[in-house]
């Protein structure tokens, strides 16, 4: 089982990398809104997320309209945010 971290160690970890990343959910959840010029520009940031997410087997849940894609991060087996979500975080905010 992976231990879930506090608030305080969430906005500690995500200081750096994760920009505009808001708690959300009782602090259950981390949640942000990217938006991109077109469809395909906001399909290719999905896929490339895709890939990876299938490797480390932990999978956002996400919404896409158009050019905006909504991402929400929790590990469910934990009932929180874990170093699996900071991993995401950082891959997401690498691309």
């Amino acid at each position: 089982m992976v231990n879930v971290l506090s608030s305080k160690e969430v906005m500690e970890k995500i200081k750096a990398t994760g920009k505009d990343w808001h708690q959300i959910d009782d602090g259950k959840k981390l949640n942000k809104i990217f938006k991109f010029k077109s469809f395909i520009d906001a399909f290719s940031f999905m896929t490339k997320i895709a890939i990876f997410a299938e490797k480390e087997d932990h999978h956002p849940e996400w919404c896409n309209v158009y050019s905006k894609v909504e991402i929400s991060l929790t590990t469910h087996d934990a009932g929180g945010i874990t170093e699996k979500d900071i991993k995401l975080i950082q891959f997401i905010e690498s691309i």
